[in-house]
């Protein structure tokens, strides 16, 4: 069945597309939710008179996953994880491991958008991740796995500075 969808629909497309789609898919899923309506000459004419505030719409979205893309690529990624003498994680480094790490830096960024090559991390060092935007717009982002106990290492100095700090100015007092 032939339909236009009214909303941007999660694995099918985006508004004012055309798309062919199973009718029970139509009829108990995106008619119900005004997801998409019937395409007939009556509804393509309706979305041809939308057809430039679509298209504006589209471009703002390119150039927002630009602008993310810029930003990705800046952001350094380092992640920590248990590893053995020898440099071999115990665990693993996933897209979902890679998509966490930007959630906490204030980046929604699915899992499934993160490519990593050979799916998995599973050694230290340093990677070239892909993470795909919007439509053919991809960022290259070095990734960089560090044993935890390097990490654990360095911020064990760090501390101890801090608290020697304290303690001299209690003695000043």
């Amino acid at each position: 069945m032939k339909v236009i969808l009214n909303e941007d629909v999660k694995h099918l497309g985006e508004m004012g597309d055309v798309k062919n789609v199973a009718n029970g898919y139509f009829r108990n899923y995106l008619f119900p939710r005004m997801l998409a309506v019937p395409c007939t000459p009556e509804t393509e004419a309706y979305f041809a008179t939308k057809k430039s505030e679509i298209e504006a719409r589209k471009e703002q979205k390119r150039k927002d996953s630009m602008s993310l893309k810029e930003k990705l690529e800046a952001l350094e990624v380092v992640i920590s994880m248990p590893a053995g003498n020898n440099g071999k994680l115990y665990g693993a480094v996933t897209n979902q491991t890679v998509s966490d790490f930007y959630k906490k830096s204030g980046f929604e960024i699915e899992r499934k958008k993160v490519e990593i090559p050979g799916h998995t991390i599973k050694n230290t060092g340093s990677y070239s991740v892909k993470v795909h935007l919007y439509e053919n717009t991809v960022a290259e982002v070095k990734v960089t796995v560090k044993s935890q106990d390097d990490a654990a290492a360095k911020k064990e100095e760090v501390p101890a500075k801090k608290d020697e700090a304290p303690a001299e100015e209690a003695k000043s007092e």
